[in-house]
């Protein structure tokens, strides 16, 4: 009895992904008193991207996912987020910054240059 032939999938269209953009936003708390996120607006970030998404209608299946992460390791330049699948590192101090991230980058796919996080900053 011979194997069953697989089916021909090469015309078939990629899948797509669960979610076109993925931004975590780092949310870490250090009782040492070293630097972190926690201690800044990390969560205002947080909480004022997630509510733009969904008042946008931009979260679900094959659009924009918010998360909180724990450490990323960029503690010196926070708050920080990070936006994927372009790997692209943000900073930020206010509504604002956050809004032109989530218009520019989350809708637009354009990097918000002045508010990107230098390669050079880590913990």
């Amino acid at each position: 009895m011979s194997e069953p032939t697989p089916p021909d999938t090469s015309s078939a269209p990629a899948d797509e992904p669960y979610c076109k953009r993925h931004i975590f936003f780092c949310l870490n708390h250090r009782s040492s008193g070293d630097a972190c996120c926690a201690a800044l607006p990390a969560q205002q970030g947080f909480d004022r991207c997630k509510a733009l998404v969904k008042d946008k209608g931009l979260n679900g299946k094959g659009q924009v996912r918010v998360n909180k992460s724990g450490c990323l390791d960029r503690c010196a330049g926070g708050p920080v987020a990070v936006v994927y699948p372009e790997g692209v590192w943000y900073t930020f101090v206010d509504d604002g910054d956050i809004d032109e991230i989530v218009e520019s980058h989350l809708i637009g796919g354009q990097v918000v240059g002045r508010l990107q996080l230098p390669d050079d900053v880590g913990r």
